[in-house]
Order: C-alpha cells, then structure tokens, then sequence
C-alpha cells in the first residue's frame, strides 16, 4: 500500500489546547505521540507512517522516543527518521521531537546508566537514526546509581551547548534526585525544562512527593503509561485477546495479572464511570491523567489510526465533577496490576 504525499491539515491548530511546560516557554498538546512499544519492527510500515500523519493532523506536536524503543533498540527512531524525512521535514519547526538515553545499547561498559562516555555517544547514535541535527528535548532515561549526578547533568547541559538538543529532561528520577539535578543544571546554565514519570489512575506514585517538587522548581511533566499497559482500557474486561500484551511474551504484562479479581473489579467499576460520562475506560483515564495541572502531556502509544483519534479525543467530554472524582477515588487504587 502507497501513501500520497502529505498535505497536512490546515486547520491542525485550531482545536489543541496546548499547555506550558513548568515555568518555561515550550507550549505541548496534552496528548503527545510515544513510540515505545508500538514502534518497532514488528508493526506495519505504512501503518505507522499514516498514524504519525494523522496525529499531526490533530494537532500532535510532540513525538517522544528513546534510544531503546522498538524492539529491537533504536527501530523506532529509525522508523520515525523515515517518515519525517519522507513527510515532516519541511514542518521541522513545528515538531517537539525527544529522545533519551540510559539503558542498555550496545555491548560493554559505556553502553548504559548515566557516563558522559554513553550520554553523548547515545545521543549522536539518536541523532543520526532520527536524520536529524538537533533534538527538541533529551532526557537522562533513569537514575544511575553509580555515576555522579554531576557527570550525567553535565552531559545533558553539554548536549544543550553543543546545540545537539534544546533542552534538558530526566525520566524516573525520584523527588529528591529531582531537585539535585535541577540545582546542578541550573548551575550550568541549561535549565531543567521537564520530567517523565509513570502516572496513571493504578500507578499514582508521584503524588507522593514528585508532583510537589515539580511545581516547586517550575518544570513540565510528561507522563508515560497513563494507560496502565493497557489494563485501562477495555480490552481485557471480559478475558485476554490472544493478539494482547498480556496474550503474547510481554515482561510488563501477564495474563494472571488481569484476571486478578481485583483488577477486574476496579477496572469495570471505572469503566462504568466512564461510560456515564460518555467516554471509554481509556479516554477517562487520560482525562483524569491531564485533570492535574501540573501534568503537562500523556504520552500515548498508539498502534493505529483509530486508535490514535480516540485518545485525542479524551478530553471532549469536559471537566470532571466532584462526585465523578469522588466515584473514581473507590476503584482508583495505586498498585493495582503489579
């Protein structure tokens, strides 16, 4: 199948509410494209090619990724360098495209964690699957407990200097490593501009500290997996499709894990809430992801079109109510799926 050269939608910005970033100047649509399971090799070319257009479209502008995302590591950026070479290269300017680097690449001691060694070596790899010169926004991918902060906050700001990325981010850092990288970036001159932590209505961990320290340094948050590997949404409500993350060989998971009595019933009892508000599970649980200020973009990783416009359009529904919230609070338990 052969797609026409893309026009794209001329009215793409007329219906995203965009939000700021913390304190900074970076405005991103609350929900963004991420390319971490749904990326690789094993999914249709064309099929990726016409979601990644459609989303721009919609008023998508941010597109996340890492070094390691595919599967195998690295064919999702090479999957994306494809398309925006093919289709968004002339609309560069309007794209927030980032990336990360940390965890495992290539063999020996330089290629994972947090070295100056595998920061910049990872980000020129990214740079050169991508087809691109420069990224919008590169990440520190998760806590390395070995190398000093300094070293890896030092990589990030030397990315920035080098105009190899604009910005800086962290993912899975604590509260407190938070704080510690923001106070050494800021004291090289590259500003700590947004963290990515999970967040979802199962996983609720950074409203134990982590949101307090974002709003305290006046940074930008992107959360990933706001929909629980999928066990908000409807899919395993009635059983496990065999074409299912947890049908198939997924480490992150397993059939046992929803057909937990009580993942089922916290799930159902969300799904029925969101039905009353005229959305599916998935729509309401990005809603109720993006209901916090603070939070700046869901991240999504959608494996078609459809897909896609259905989580774009999780927020028509309107604000939630007290009761709503209240309703939600019952089956919205942290730890649920684990």
């Amino acid at each position: 199948m052969s797609i026409d050269a893309f026009v794209p939608a001329a009215h793409r910005y007329d219906s995203t509410d965009y939000r700021r970033a913390g304190r900074s100047g970076v405005l991103l649509p609350p929900i963004s494209l991420g390319f971490w399971q749904n990326f690789g090799e094993d999914r249709d070319p064309q099929t990726l090619r016409a979601t990644v257009r459609r989303a721009f479209d919609l008023g998508v502008t941010h597109f996340d990724l890492a070094d390691n995302y595919g599967p195998p590591p690295g064919s999702a950026e090479t999957h994306l360098g494809r398309i925006l070479a093919q289709d968004l290269a002339r609309y560069r300017d309007e794209l927030i495209i980032s990336t990360k680097a940390g965890y495992d690449m290539w063999p020996g001691p330089y290629g994972s964690w947090g070295s100056r060694k595998h920061m910049l070596a990872s980000l020129d790899q990214s740079l050169g699957r991508l087809g691109l010169e420069t990224v919008d926004v590169f990440y520190h991918h998760r806590e390395d407990p070995h190398t000093p902060l300094e070293e890896t906050m030092g990589a990030l700001a030397h990315a920035v200097r080098s105009g190899k990325a604009l910005y800086a981010g962290v993912s899975n850092y604590s509260p407190e490593r938070t704080r510690e990288a923001a106070r050494i970036l800021a004291d090289l001159g590259t500003p700590l501009l947004i963290h990515q932590p999970s967040y979802s209505m199962f996983n609720r961990h950074i409203e134990g500290g982590l949101l307090d320290a974002v709003d305290e340094l006046g940074i930008g948050v992107a959360v990933f997996s706001p929909l629980q590997q999928g066990l908000l949404t409807g899919r395993y409500l009635r059983g496990v499709p065999e074409d299912s993350r947890a049908g198939g060989a997924s480490v992150f998971l397993s059939a046992e894990t929803v057909r937990d009595p009580r993942y089922l019933e916290r799930a159902r009892g969300l799904a029925e809430i969101a039905a009353g508000r005229g959305q599916s599970l998935a729509q309401m649980a990005l809603a109720w992801a993006l209901r916090n200020p603070l939070v700046t973009t869901a991240l999504v990783g959608a494996s078609s079109v459809h897909q896609l416009e259905q989580n774009v359009a999780a927020l028509e529904a309107g604000p939630f109510t007290d009761a709503e919230l209240a309703a939600i609070e019952t089956f919205a338990v942290d730890g649920t799926g684990r």
